[in-house]
């Protein structure tokens, strides 16, 4: 329309009726034709942008982790461990699909910006930077009753001597952390160099030891050896017990503290029970673990497309008002595939065909259901307002999974239905990202469950210093 009314204006008429624009108004027309592209040009690149922008940051990420492990990798075997085998590579989907999956979508831009460089984690450089001093600084002293197999109680103390025996069940993190820490470079045995001390009893070995497997007997055989070691050894009463811990899974370990008091109040507890809801559990001193099944190390992901199902969920109801009113209301969703019961498929395959996996407090928060979820490549869908999440501090939760409280229940499939495409799929591919850091290897790997529960500890190192002063 402007060029039209500027043509009209500037024209002049010729022979045969015809007329053409004053060549003082030449220049002026080219300039705003120019001008248009540039806009249109700098529109479409704007839209463009951000898309590609995280394309490159999501790649830039993911060769980070892959230069760090093997640069990690070399930085453990100068240090005594072990040397690391070769990461698999057989995940789904790969990055790069994902990546221009992401490109096509831009319904969320203001939650694709968020989700920067750092991908799953809320900074990865620093964590990085500090992980590695980890490696190489942090010590560990092991009382060595881990080592003294001729002893009325040597199973209490010795390790598992088989730790993936699919019998242990929900307790297998306990086990798993002992022996790796064993096949690590972190132990030592000059205790004058150590910043923490591991008591290795196992709360499972009671459990199964019929002298002890009562709840009262486990306490008071705990209390018995921490006043044993305080009175055996310096080290305990140096620091009041703070710079002291132990390992403990499902349950029954949960109360294993409840009869010394500073074992209790100073001591670090590594224990699945990551609860506000346990009176035991002290979130600023203890350290969550990912509570963890024995499964293969290399599960093959089903892609997105391949998930033909919004939820899974499969679990008793009678000791969960929230759970039971998931059934009620979802139980009969062709979507959802909510169970109460024996299923008429395999457990695993729900984690496989679905996008959400449900992990809904029951009696207690912790289950082995968000680490299925991770190790199936199903977006965990946390319903429980007192759970004290793995890694926290590290991991940034809201990048691969979705946190709802318990109140809002019933808005959950509204609340699924309208995450977007583009932030699906983002989630989708920090939880492969995470994955690392949910499973256990002997000896250990860099970044998996044992390494970043150490570096729980490593990040825990000035509390005992100041309850030392």
């Amino acid at each position: 329309m402007v060029l039209r009314y500027l043509v009209r204006r500037g024209s002049r008429p010729q022979q045969g009726g015809r007329s053409r624009p004053s060549p003082q108004l030449l220049v002026p027309l080219l300039l705003l034709c120019v001008l248009m592209v540039v806009t249109v040009v700098f529109e479409i690149t704007s839209r463009v942008e951000p898309q590609q922008q995280q394309h490159r940051n999501l790649t830039r990420l993911e060769l980070e982790l892959e230069e760090s492990t093997s640069s990690r990798s070399s930085n453990i075997k100068d240090l005594g461990a072990a040397p690391q085998t070769k990461r698999a590579t057989t995940r789904a989907p790969a990055p790069v699909p994902v990546a221009r999956q992401l490109a096509s979508d831009a319904k969320d831009n203001n939650w694709q910006r968020n989700n920067n460089l750092s991908g799953p984690y809320h900074n990865w450089r620093l964590f990085k930077a500090d992980y590695q001093e980890m490696l190489h600084n942090l010590r560990i002293y092991v009382y060595p009753d881990v080592f003294i197999n001729n002893q009325s109680f040597a199973r209490v103390f010795l390790p598992h001597p088989n730790p993936k025996d699919p019998k242990i069940g929900n307790y297998f993190s306990e086990h798993a952390f002992k022996t790796a820490l064993l096949g690590s470079s972190l132990v030592t045995s000059r205790a004058e160099e150590a910043h923490f001390f591991f008591m290795p009893f196992s709360i499972n070995a009671m459990r199964n030891d019929p002298r002890l497997h009562s709840v009262k007997s486990i306490s008071d055989f705990v209390a018995q050896y921490t006043n044993r070691i305080s009175s055996e050894f310096k080290f305990w009463n140096a620091s009041g017990g703070a710079d002291h811990f132990y390992a403990c899974c499902h349950s029954i370990g949960r109360e294993a503290a409840s009869k010394h008091h500073d074992l209790h109040n100073s001591a670090i507890q590594i224990t699945c029970s990551s609860s506000y809801f346990q009176r035991l559990f002290i979130s600023h001193k203890d350290v969550g673990l990912p509570q963890v099944w024995p499964r293969p190390p290399h599960q093959l992901l089903n892609p997105p497309h391949a998930r033909n199902k919004l939820v899974f969920f499969a679990g008793r109801k009678q000791n969960s008002r929230i759970r039971e009113k998931i059934l009620a209301s979802w139980g009969n969703d062709t979507l959802m595939d909510i169970f109460s019961g024996n299923l008429s498929f395999p457990y695993e395959e729900g984690f496989q065909r679905s996008k959400y996996c449900l992990h809904v407090k029951g009696y207690e928060v912790n289950t082995a259901r968000v680490s299925d979820a991770i190790h199936y490549g199903c977006i965990p869908v946390i319903i429980s307002n007192y759970y004290d999440l793995p890694f926290a501090n590290v991991l940034d939760w809201s990048k691969f999974s979705i946190i709802i409280s318990e109140e809002d229940v019933a808005f959950l499939k509204k609340i699924l239905l309208s995450v977007s495409r583009q932030r699906y799929l983002t989630m989708y591919h920090n939880l492969c990202l995470v994955r690392r850091h949910f499973r256990w290897h002997t000896p250990p790997r860099s970044y998996d469950s044992f390494y970043m529960t150490a570096y729980q500890l490593w990040l825990r190192r000035g509390l005992q210093l100041l309850s030392s002063n």
